[in-house]
This record gives structure tokens, sequence and C-alpha cells, in this order.
């Protein structure tokens, strides 16, 4: 049963894992491409592994891995990196994106061109004399990136006298700066120009980016320790991850423990061991590789603290184990906002980190709130920095008036300002227009018989 989760875990894991997509696969220009920069053969391969030519185009890196706690940043699955190894390339990987830019076809017969660059505009200095950002540039947010003049009018009845066009700005919005890495014009179906850029962005392990073994045992960056820090062999071997022990008990994945110590005994005598299930490399002989090549038979090694100077108190569990970097990366999820775009129905703040979003309190953390007490918490989160709305309510017939005045009963004697949602009062005026009447009471002196 165990194994059966583990293939199931890595099964989810290893179509996320970023590594060599194809031979081609710098001449391509994709939506979205994640490409690692230094793809490695894992050490422990599997029958399958040969049989559908993994180890040809792989997704991963081969880590020495030390089983040990270290600080209070690799608990709950969280993994200790070792800054150095990041400096050298570990988990180091490129994304590439796609701007795809058609320059539109009018009924009268006119078309959108590129424009040359205006040497004066500042953000126009990374485009060339073609109207195109040039290759290799650096773009950051704000500048342009492709100049193209559209025609005013586009109407059949507009194919007479001067034209006239005016100039639109491609801009960069994204927050992190990239290179322009591909230009290419093409066409679409309809024959239509095609500009296509590709931008490239590379990207180095950070603390939150996500890393699995090929167990399924998954885990974010907790911290990136220096590795004179760090633990290190009487062979001055330095871990590159450090792993929370507490992973194995409970997952059971045995087959990550036959991995490290497999691929511990291919790399002292060469070779690529294999890890299948009830038919891999046998443990005794790994054992015995071990033993010749002057190792502990269990895989563990004695180390040094980095930090005291002192033998840690316990033999670590040290070995090579195949990590691959998956494909969610905190660069792309990082989001906050303090005041920003509202929806236009609702005046509520959008949704979404691409729209500059709010974060939403939700049910569950609103009976937080309403447990705690925190009552002008609650309000100033669902409704001063939401919505917040005032509005003239007449104190005789309960309905909504305008500028002191009530438009039902005619009265501006007993309207008085509220502040409500802006919500609320969208789904009063929705129910009006339904023939439902919503009126709002307030306290003793509304009469009952409303």
């Amino acid at each position: 049963m165990n194994m059966i989760l583990t293939d199931i875990f890595q099964c989810a894991m290893g179509k996320q894992a970023i590594g060599a997509i194809g031979y081609n696969q710098l001449n391509r220009l994709d939506t979205l491409l994640y490409l690692m920069v230094y793809p490695q053969k894992p050490m422990v391969k599997t029958r399958t592994i040969e049989l559908v030519r993994y180890d040809k185009l792989p997704a991963g890196q081969n880590a020495i891995v030390a089983v040990m706690s270290y600080s209070g940043y690799d608990v709950e699955d969280a993994l200790v990196l070792n800054k150095a190894s990041v400096d050298r390339g570990f988990g180091r990987c490129q994304v590439l994106k796609k701007i795809a830019m058609p320059l539109k076809a009018y009924a009268n017969g006119l078309q959108d061109k590129i424009a040359a660059p205006d040497v004066d505009n500042p953000k126009h200095r990374k485009i060339g004399a073609d109207g195109v950002a040039e290759v290799g540039y650096e773009i950051e947010t704000g500048d342009s990136y492709l100049l193209k003049e559209s025609p005013i009018n586009t109407t059949t009845s507009s194919t007479s006298g001067p034209q006239q066009f005016q100039p639109q700005h491609m801009s960069y919005k994204l927050p992190d700066p990239c290179y322009i890495d591909k230009v290419q014009i093409s066409a679409n179906d309809s024959n239509t120009p095609l500009i296509k850029l590709q931008t490239r962005q590379t990207r180095r392990p950070e603390i939150g980016d996500k890393f699995s073994s090929r167990h399924g045992q998954k885990g974010v960056v907790g911290i990136l320790a220096e590795q004179v820090d760090l633990p290190f062999s009487d062979r001055g071997i330095v871990p590159d991850i450090i792993m929370n022990p507490h992973g194995f008990p409970s997952r059971m994945t045995v087959g990550k423990l036959f991995e490290l110590v497999s691929g511990k005994a291919g790399v002292l005598r060469g070779t690529h061991e294999y890890g299948t299930a009830f038919g891999g490399s046998k443990v005794e002989d790994m054992a015995d590789v071990l033993i010749a090549h002057g190792f502990d038979y269990s895989g563990k090694d004695y180390l040094t603290s980095g930090i005291t100077g002192e033998a840690l108190p316990a033999y670590v569990f040290t070995g090579p184990i195949y990590y691959q970097k998956l494909k969610h990366m905190v660069m792309d999820k990082m989001h906050a906002r303090s005041t920003g775009p509202r929806a236009i129905l609702t005046r509520q703040p959008t949704e979404g980190r691409s729209r500059a979003g709010g974060l939403r309190l939700g049910e569950m953390e609103r009976d937080c709130l309403i447990a705690y007490g925190a009552s002008q918490l609650l309000l100033e989160r669902l409704m001063i920095s939401s919505d917040r709305h005032e509005v003239d309510v007449c104190g005789t017939c309960g309905f909504m008036g305008y500028s002191g005045w009530c438009g039902y009963c005619g009265s501006s004697r007993d309207v008085v300002k509220m502040v409500i949602p802006y919500a609320a009062k969208l789904l009063v005026q929705e129910l009006l227009s339904m023939n439902i009447r919503a009126t709002f009471g307030l306290g003793e002196e509304f009469p009952r018989d409303y």
C-alpha cells in the first residue's frame, strides 16, 4: 500500500518538475516554458526509466542530502538549502514566456503598422529602429517592447482622404525584469502579420520555492544557509539539502532510504544503480560497496557542526538523492495590496494577483474574528477596507433618499446618514427592481406597520 501511494504522489510531482523537454527546446517559442539549466541523470535508475528514455531528457539534479534536524527552518517538510550549492547552479532554471501581438486589418483596407521609436522618450530606449525591442535587452516594468500605429477611422466610408494613425505603446507590466530572448515575425490563420517576442528570466532557488524527491516528499525552501554554518563530513562533504527525519516514519518511504544507500554506492564505484521495487540493487550488495570504500554500511556519516566545530552527537544518514525543482515558485505567487482597483458593479476590490486584487477574508476567517469578539476588526475588514458607502435613509418610511430628501414619502425631516457596505445598498435596489419591498429600520422610532 505504501509503495502504491508513493507512486501516486510521484506521478503528480513528476508532471510539475522542471527539466529538459526536447533537444530543440532553445529553438521553440512556447507560451510558457520552464527549463532546468543543469539537468542531471539520476544516480539511481529504474527499469521503467530506461524504457521511457527519461535519462535522456531528465528533470532533476542529484543532491547530497543529510537527514537531520537543522534550526527551526526545516519543520513540516521544509528544506534547508546550501547557499553555496545554489551559487554553483543547484536548482537554477529559466522561465521563457511568449508575447504575441497581431497587426490587425480593418474593413477599409487599412491595417496596424509598426512605428519608429522616439529617441527622446526614455521608455523607448530598448526599442530598435524597426519598432520592436532588440534581442538581449533587459526590460523592466513600464518599458515599451513594441510600438505600433492604429488607424483612427476604420469604417468603410473612410477610404478617401489622408489617413490618421494613433500610436500605441505595448509596455511590460510584470514586476520582475526579464531579457528579450527572441523576436519572430510570422502570420496567423487569417494571414495577419503576427509579431512574437520571447522573454527570458533566469531564476535561482529562493525561500518558498518548491522541491520534491521522487517519492512524493515535497517541501518548500525554509532557509538558504551559509555553507560555513552547515555540518560537514570527515571527508569534507557538505550537504546540498538538509531534510527533517520526521518525513520518514509516518510516510514509510523506504524507497528513499534505499535510493540514498544505492546512490552513495553508485557514486563510489562509478555505476548507475537500480531502485526498481522487488528487483533493484540489493541493500546487502550496496552495503558491501560502502564498506569497501571506507564508509559505514548503513549510509551514515560522522558529521561535524559548522557552527561550533564539535562533532554531532549522532551519526547522520547522508548521501545523494535525486531532487526535482517544481514549477511552483514564490516569485510567481507573491502578492500583497493596500489599495487598488475595484469592481465597477459592487465597488469591492478586484480578485486575483494579475488584477492587483485584494486578499479575501473568507467565512472561516470571519468565524475566527466572531469567536474572538473582534467586532471592530470585522467591521473594518468586511466594510471599511472593502466597499464602505454612505447613504441617506428616511426614518419615516425606511427607503433610501438622496441629498437629505426622501423621494418616496417626500419628507426631509427624518432623513439620516448611514454607512453601509455598497453591496448591501446594491442588494436593496435589486430587490426593489423585482417588486420586493426592502427597507431600513432605524431603531424604536421605526413604525411597526411597515
